[in-house]
């Protein structure tokens, strides 16, 4: 069983910077891959970052590469998005995403086994 709980969405202006946490919990949270997808209003979910339960492996969209920062803390039970340079096609709500097995960026979100709330993300131009 697991639980995530996203937060550090809101209004930032084209250019500006946004942190995003995921805490999750449960007893095997430190053996969960984890990722960061995003959905933006008439359009699919699509992947943004993915990192693997030991933080040894990361990998990003291309859409964002350069620009975000994916990390976690497994003794703060909390996964970090750190998205610099924020576009307005940026703007999406963004999920946390857990699975015992490795997210990829081809991974379909309908397949991924935990999903948080969302956290709104809008970038004004």
């Amino acid at each position: 069983q697991v639980q995530l709980v996203e937060s550090g969405g809101g209004l930032v202006q084209t250019g500006g910077s946004l942190r995003l946490s995921c805490v999750g919990s449960g007893r095997t949270f430190n053996n969960y891959a984890m990722a960061w997808f995003r959905q933006a209003p008439g359009k699919e979910r699509e992947f943004v970052a993915t990192i693997s339960w030991s933080g040894g492996t990361t990998d990003y969209a291309g859409s964002v590469k350069g620009r975000f920062t994916i990390s976690r803390d497994n003794a703060k039970n909390t996964m970090y998005l750190q998205m610099n340079s924020l576009k307005p096609q940026d703007t999406a709500v963004y999920f946390c995403a857990a699975d015992e097995h490795y997210i990829t960026p081809f991974t379909i979100p309908r397949r991924v086994a935990y999903w948080g709330q969302g956290t709104q993300v809008t970038v004004s131009s």
